[in-house]
């Protein structure tokens, strides 16, 4: 058939921007395969409203279910729903974006659905008729090729990896109404936000990181200034030894056991390049690296290197930055 289902995360009532990403995806592929894109919005009253606009980047239909079940993420009602909705559709795949929502939700569908997942892939292509999905492994030293012998597929993408297109569709809105069953075993009592204002590291089109290079927890506000610098889209990232050391808080951990982010600039600060730290950055498109050690490991990803003190270079290059900004 070739329909796509692509799941629309929202987030205090406005769908994410990372929810284009997927849709278009969606979109694209299921035009390969003869089919088309659908979207899925779980929410509160009112979710819909909007929710049309997902046409614009190839959702013919948009599935929208409103309940007050679905006002915060309930992992179980949210699996829940979602799996009655790509039934219903009989769908060769659903899409996720690989958030830290959806590594939760996506593997829970999964199981529902009886099938195969393939998470936080870099790559989706049409060969001969079918979805073939690519991975990293390994900590990214390698890239799985992945088909998929059950259907619905069911994938989770990296954001910032395939872009965002628009290819306007209908964006036709059907309300659903789920069958909705909470049994209790498990719920979100709370979230806790980031510093106000601050963009997820995960979803930042521009990431400033930094290492033990820093020297200690009361130097970042030289990191903190550059990411001023480069704009309201720029997110603070940090190694794990600095996490460990408690200088900065986990949320901004990048590297295998923190986060993946694939941002357009990816700045490297005072960190060396342990394996651990390339599995979670290594797909940004551009890497820029500062480092006091010519032989450092993270020279050998990086697009562009400066070998020098941080705290001479990290002034002048912010200064830079800023006057050309401004120009």
């Amino acid at each position: 058939m070739g329909d796509i289902l692509a799941f629309a995360e929202q987030k205090d009532g406005e769908i994410r921007g990372v929810a284009a990403e997927v849709v278009s995806v969606a979109a694209s592929r299921a035009g390969e395969l003869g089919g088309q894109a659908h979207a899925v919005v779980l929410g509160g009253a009112g979710i819909g409203e909007g929710a049309d606009g997902l046409g614009a980047y190839g959702a013919e239909i948009v599935r929208v279910a409103e309940s007050e079940s679905l006002v915060t993420y309930n992992p179980e009602v949210y699996a829940t729903v979602v799996a009655e909705i790509a039934r219903s559709g009989n769908y060769d795949a659903v899409l996720f974006p690989a958030t830290a929502l959806c590594k939760d939700l996506a593997p829970r569908v999964a199981a529902l659905l009886d099938s195969a997942l393939a998470s936080d892939i870099t790559q989706l292509e049409v060969d001969e008729g079918e979805l073939v999905a690519v991975r990293p492994v390994y900590g990214g030293k390698a890239f799985a090729r992945i088909r998929f012998q059950c259907s619905p597929a069911v994938m989770s993408l990296r954001p910032n990896v395939f872009g965002v297109v628009e290819s306007p569709a209908s964006g036709v809105v059907e309300v659903v109404t789920p069958s909705i069953e909470d049994s209790g075993r498990s719920r979100v009592i709370e979230f806790q936000a980031s510093r106000s204002g601050s963009v997820d590291v995960s979803e930042a089109s521009i990431v400033v990181s930094g290492g033990r290079g820093m020297r200690g927890a009361e130097h970042w506000v030289l990191l903190e200034a550059l990411r001023d610098a480069l704009g309201p889209d720029a997110a603070l990232g940090a190694s794990r030894a600095v996490v460990d050391a408690g200088w900065r808080p986990h949320g901004e951990q990048v590297g295998q056991t923190g986060k993946t982010v694939a941002p357009k600039l990816y700045f490297a600060i005072g960190i060396s390049g342990a394996i651990q730290h390339l599995a979670g950055m290594r797909t940004a498109q551009t890497i820029v690296a500062v480092n006091k050690d010519a032989d450092a490991p993270i020279f050998g990803v990086a697009d562009y290197g400066i070998v020098g003190d941080v705290f001479e270079v990290l002034p002048r290059l912010t200064q830079e930055i800023s006057d050309s900004r401004s120009e």
